[in-house]
């Protein structure tokens, strides 16, 4: 009876209605996204660069997820989500949730952002607003430098409609033969290889007399909007319309036929850069209806494809004006800081750097902690160390000019065996990581590319050192990329560590990633996908057991995102034996809260804000013996079952104490917090909102309690 009654709840909580879509919710994280511009409380020219980043997110997604459902839509895929939405539902979803904000974010650049940058001396003006002077200096810039690198395309019986390059701003022209009284279309490509924004220099930059502007300047589309007659001599120009293209770029690679995956994943870069079939078309509202079609026509596109633009097209460009040396408009800078253990040592002291990681865990906390003093150092040091022996460690993403790489050749250089996982799969860095996997082997690194089938999206590192009578392991487990720019920017979390037995974890995952092995347990750490799947739904199902029995069941899990459906399954179990959850989820959720009966002991908040909250934290309280982890898994299908994953626990008691803080803070937050609604709306909590207080306060008694009970056993 009791089976049957659990086989019941497991299709409840199935049950379509109890689930939010994947796509649709990720368009609610990209609109919180634009509010960090929209909102006055950021300075102006951090607004910018959140309007730049919406459109970088907005063309992301459709190069890889809107041009996989319209995949699906062709291939006749009916399939439902955990939604109940086939790909084609999806679609009208996606598009009618998009126009508003799209619109939004284009009125409140033109009506709002505009006029406030005029009132700090940035003039970003339109062509036609120019004197005489300016259009002459930038008539004489055109042809000096925008006229040699243009190439105009006819279209017409001997010249087929040309090729529309992924992500490229053009200017759909329309040209009359004054001789024959015949029309032609041509096709302008505005270069990418040339700035977005023409500045004029400073003698032209007189807004009001004696007050020269910071900033002046035009968008280079109107610059040769205004001078097509080079381009076109003896023609009369009729009109001209900017459009832009986004197509699919997602690379598909199988990976069962391919002899060698670098030369595999090379082929499909080159495919990539073709493009794929078009998936969106961004064009002003005053363009044609003939002209409309004929460019929906040439390039594949339905009605729902075309987004009306009211204003600049590819906002993404404004990220450029964060270059200007204007500190008062940007955040105030922030300098990372040691942790407090390294803060005496020099830089020469790499034995002691290492003797302090023997002595205790060492906890890092990016950007806050300094990662070129602390993760950076750990490579480059035992780079340079005689006493080790050999280094191993994954690199998903890396910055261009990379330390971190040249440590790991330096190593090699130096004798010492060095193994490095370079993830070729790491979408949009696939070119960058053959780069450096080539130099690396060139250097005589051992240089693996990944495993069939799997992306492996771990951040581990394995340094093998000869430690007086014995060979020692230390080990750094992360959440975040071995990339010191982003280290400046993303939130992470690193352990740094001499324990026993996750240096024998780490050797035998690193031997799983370079050679044959079927290693399916390990000591310490959870390990995708072996058993972090399993081990995540067993200590949330020992939170329910605990409930059942009349004690406390508590979890609060910080991730980027929560989708895969058994694990939302498993916490909505939990909620209904009275399990208390929070969830401070950065992007999509697909889970519910708040559905009486089903969710209501689950909340969930989304902070997104100047850092960009990249760690991934999990905590369940276990009748007070607790259990916390960090790692590189979200908890979603990929990470879970098609990516290699590592989250490690935290057995430090100060350590653990430090992870409580940082979620309490987060639970408390109600400046960058939103809370979710069943109804998928996120509400903004604001200054006057306490009421999370007391979950803080919660979490924060339980680790004064732990760091009682264990001061006790120590």
């Amino acid at each position: 009876m009791a089976k049957k009654s659990k086989t019941t709840t497991e299709v409840s909580l199935r049950d379509p209605k109890y689930y939010f879509n994947r796509e649709l919710s990720w368009l609610e994280f990209n609109d919180r996204v634009l509010h960090e511009a929209l909102d006055s409380r950021t300075p102006l020219l951090e607004r910018l660069k959140f309007l730049a980043i919406f459109s970088a997110n907005l063309d992301e997604f459709f190069m890889v997820r809107v041009a996989g459902l319209k995949q699906q839509v062709e291939a006749g895929v009916t399939s439902l989500t955990a939604d109940g939405r086939t790909p084609s539902d999806q679609l009208d979803g996606i598009n009618q949730r998009l126009l508003p904000m799209v619109k939004e974010q284009h009125e409140h650049f033109e009506q709002i952002l505009r006029p406030l940058l005029a009132q700090q001396k940035i003039y970003l003006l339109e062509y036609m607003d120019l004197n005489s002077e300016q259009r002459t200096y930038l008539q004489n810039y055109f042809e000096e430098q925008i006229f040699p690198v243009l190439t105009p395309l006819a279209v017409d019986p001997s010249h087929p409609f040309p090729y529309i390059s992924n992500l490229s701003l053009n200017l759909a022209v329309v040209v009359k033969d004054p001789e024959q009284g015949e029309e032609f279309f041509a096709r302008v490509k505005v270069p990418k290889v040339l700035p977005r924004f023409v500045a004029l220099p400073e003698p032209l930059r007189e807004r009001q007399k004696g007050k020269p502007a910071l900033w002046m300047g035009v968008p280079l589309e109107q610059v040769i909007a205004h001078n097509l007659e080079f381009l076109f001599p003896g023609m009369n120009i009729q009109e001209y319309h900017p459009f832009r293209i986004t197509r699919n770029a997602d690379l598909a690679v199988e990976e069962d036929e391919a002899d060698d995956l670098l030369l595999a994943i090379e082929e499909g870069l080159r495919k990539r850069r073709l493009g794929g079939s078009a998936v969106r078309m961004e064009i002003h509202a005053t363009v044609p209806e003939t002209l409309r079609k004929t460019l929906m026509g040439e390039m594949g596109l339905q009605e729902s494809d075309v987004y009306e633009i009211d204003g600049l097209l590819g906002l993404g460009d404004l990220m450029s004006f964060m270059g200007l040396p204007l500190p008062e408009l940007k955040d105030t800078p922030w300098t990372p800081v040691m942790p407090v253990e390294l803060r005496s040592l020099s830089e020469e002291d790499g034995d002691d750097f290492f003797n302090i990681i023997r002595q205790r865990d060492l906890f890092v906390h990016h950007p806050y902690h300094s990662f070129s003093g602390t993760v950076q150092r750990f490579i480059t040091q035992a780079a340079d160390d005689p006493n080790v022996l050999a280094i191993k460690m994954t690199l998903y993403r890396t910055s261009g000019d990379s330390p971190i790489v040249n440590a790991l050749i330096k190593a090699a250089e130096n004798g010492k065996q060095v193994a490095v996982l370079v993830e070729l799969k790491a979408r949009f860095d696939e070119e960058n990581n053959i780069l450096w996997a080539r130099k690396l082997e060139q250097a005589g690194v051992h240089v693996v590319y990944g495993i069939i089938k799997l992306k492996t999206h771990t951040k581990i590192v394995l340094v093998v050192r000869q430690d007086e009578k014995r060979i020692r392991r230390y080990v750094h487990i992360g959440t975040g990329n071995y990339n010191p720019k982003t280290a400046r920017i993303y939130t992470d979390l690193g352990l740094l560590s001499c324990r026993e037995d996750l240096g024998a974890d780490l050797t035998d995952l690193f031997n799983f990633l370079t050679g044959y092995s079927r290693q399916r347990s390990y000591r310490k750490l959870l390990v995708a996908p072996v058993n972090l799947r399993d081990r995540m739904t067993t200590m949330i199902q020992r939170e329910i057991e605990h409930c059942r029995q009349g004690n406390t069941g508590r979890i609060v899990a910080k991730m980027n995102s929560l989708v895969d459906p058994k694990i939302i399954a498993t916490l909505y179990e939990a909620s209904q034996a009275g399990v208390q959850i929070d969830l401070i989820v950065r992007g999509i959720c697909c889970l519910r809260p708040g559905v009486v009966g089903v969710s209501d002991n689950i909340r969930v908040i989304s902070i997104v804000g100047r850092f960009l909250e990249h760690s991934r934290i999990y905590y369940f309280y276990n009748q007070g013996n607790e259990q916390v982890y960090i790692g590189s898994a979200d908890w979603m299908r990929r990470n879970l079952d098609r990516r290699v994953e590592a989250i490690t626990p935290i057995e430090d008691p100060e350590i653990i104490k430090d992870l409580q803080e940082i979620l309490a803070i987060m639970m408390a937050d109600n400046r960058q917090a939103w809370e979710l609604q069943p109804d998928g709306r996120y509400i903004q909590r604001q200054p006057e909102d306490a009421k999370e207080q007391c979950a803080q306060n919660i979490l924060m008694e339980m680790a004064k309690e732990s760091a009682k009970e264990a001061a006790g056993m120590a």
